[in-house]
């Protein structure tokens, strides 16, 4: 595969919306197309041994499925890429926001198999990598605004790694404790 010929380092704090350093703080390397690419290795693992059943239970009754929480960051990752995309194609119209709850009730994510949300996963994320291997220097810094809120590129490549690495510290927290 071909690897980013420029260091891209952690965005400043100017580049998001304060929201998204809850998600951005949780990356620790700098490397973040090497973290991105671990974490297809790190969330099969996790994630593939589990039965279906399992992969069907929420917590609580008004929680997500683990399901549903895969089908949440695919959903979510793809919504982030494109506007990745807009902003490093220098586009300056301003993108909305989501609702995250109703992509989930939509997204009919408990009626399709484990299996089928991780590949659906992987392509997605073969995707996301291709795209941010290929900008040049210029588009990870440039801005946009995508919900209400300035936004570099750099910081949504940073925003998908951490919103994933928040979700799969909840599912290893709350769904598979023990």
């Amino acid at each position: 595969m071909k690897t980013a010929t420029v260091a891209i380092a952690p965005p400043e704090t100017s580049e998001y919306a304060p929201y998204y350093s809850r998600y951005i703080s949780l990356v620790e390397s700098h490397d973040i197309l090497a973290t991105l690419q671990k974490q297809v290795q790190a969330t099969q693992v996790l994630l593939s041994s589990l039965s279906e059943q399992q992969a069907n239970l929420r917590y609580a009754p008004d929680k997500w499925s683990i399901k549903q929480v895969l089908g949440h960051l695919i959903d979510s990752e793809r919504i982030f890429a494109y506007r990745a995309l807009r902003i490093a194609r220098a586009d300056q119209i301003p993108m909305e926001g989501f609702e995250q709850d109703d992509y989930v009730r939509g997204g009919n994510f408990e009626s399709r198999s484990l299996s089928d949300l991780l590949e659906e996963y992987e392509t997605v994320r073969a995707a996301t990598l291709t795209l941010f291997r290929n900008l040049d220097a210029a588009a990870w810094s440039r801005r946009g605004v995508a919900n209400n809120n300035q936004v570099t590129v750099r910081a949504v490549a940073y925003i998908i790694a951490g919103h994933e690495l928040h979700h799969m510290q909840i599912v290893r927290n709350r769904y598979l404790p023990g």
